[in-house]
């Protein structure tokens, strides 16, 4: 018989009493929803009940949303914080990330779907947070067992080292689970650029084995600078999640898609010769230029440029070759205009130039 599925608690703060209806229905389908007109009405919520999630207005009147959270940061750190505002001031984005430790900051207005994901984001990682705390709690539980076994009944020995080594094994389940969690980018949710080097090399042993094609991609979101520009960096955040997204859902299920750094990814298409490395590469291209980005009530258009290259399948080449060439394809597609692909084979002799043909 399964346990009952516990419902994450969400306090909404707004001085709207239609924002707070609304909100409520909206979010009342997935969680418990309380709410506050004030923040002193949330204060009196928060000192009466534990609170999973607090999602405040920046504008109130009385105290501010910024006031409020960082009340609950001090008194509550294990709410999650989630501001939402009409106003996109630098110095309160600064604020909500730097002294509030908001979890999200949105701006109005919101979309429902924008809202109700960050209320999922955040319940998820509260549900994750209480899952590695429950599991290091078993640990010492058991190992204190154990030790307390060991000096008051030494028979049992081979009885507790079976118990330890049960133990154990529970802790590299543990310790893999929170090395997973390095392994990940925690804006995109992607592999990180350590991950993406390491599923690298693991294709490199297995095709030193099992000869097959490859195909290494880059890409690089173009102009990205004058996004982060127009619309601060939660709207460049935002484009980088969305763009995850889509290149996720652009790349099959043997693809590999991580970030790189910045605004870069880095794509290994096992299997996949030049002209499957051009058809990949254009569907891409042709995907995010499609793509508009909802934010703020607007859509951020923009494009990407990618470098791939492609090696036969009786070639060996060493992953920072592949790099280095999938790098200098992309600058050649920057250097083109940006927007394209540019797909070329490995270039196997020293100084060979890389050339390739634009999609």
């Amino acid at each position: 018989m399964s346990e009952p599925v516990t419902r994450f608690s969400v306090l909404v703060v707004d001085d709207d009493p239609l924002v707070l209806a609304t909100v409520g229905a909206m979010l009342s389908r997935e969680f418990e929803v309380l709410a506050a007109a004030s923040a002193d009405e949330a204060e009196q919520i928060l000192s009466q009940r534990e609170v999973d999630v607090l999602v405040s207005d920046l504008k109130m009147p009385g105290r501010s949303g910024l006031e409020l959270l960082d009340w609950a940061r001090t008194h509550f750190p294990k709410t999650m914080r989630i501001l939402v505002s009409g106003y996109a001031e630098l110095e309160d984005v600064l604020s909500a990330i730097n002294r509030c430790q908001v979890f999200r900051y949105l701006l109005k207005p919101w979309q429902p779907e924008e809202l109700l994901q960050a209320v999922r984001d955040a319940a998820r990682v509260i549900a994750l947070e209480r899952s590695h705390e429950q599991l290091l709690q078993q640990n010492y539980q058991l190992i204190s067992e154990l030790e307390k076994r060991v000096q008051e009944r030494t028979q049992e020995l081979e009885r507790a080292n079976r118990l330890l080594e049960a133990a154990n094994r529970q802790l590299q389940q543990t310790n893999a689970m929170l090395e997973k969690l390095a392994l990940t980018d925690e804006l995109t949710g992607l592999p990180n650029r350590r991950a993406i080097e390491q599923l690298l090399q693991a294709e490199l042993r297995r095709r030193a084995r099992y000869p097959s094609p490859l195909a290494l991609g880059m890409l690089d979101v173009d102009h990205f600078r004058n996004i982060n520009a127009r619309y601060l960096h939660t709207g460049g955040d935002q484009v980088l999640v969305s763009l995850a997204r889509l290149l996720t859902s652009c790349i099959r299920s043997t693809d590999s898609v991580g970030r790189w750094g910045g605004e870069e990814f880095l794509i290994v298409a096992p299997i996949t010769e030049l002209h499957g490395a051009t058809v990949l590469a254009e569907r891409i291209r042709s995907a995010v230029e499609s793509t508009p980005v909802l934010y703020d009530g607007s859509e951020i258009r923009f494009t990407a440029s990618l470098g791939f290259v492609a090696v036969n399948h009786d070639t060996l080449v060493s992953s920072d070759t592949l790099v280095y060439q999938a790098a200098a394809a992309l600058k050649e597609a920057k250097a083109r205009g940006r927007n394209c692909c540019v797909v070329v084979p490995l270039a196997t002799q020293a100084g060979l130039p890389v050339v390739g043909a634009a999609s």
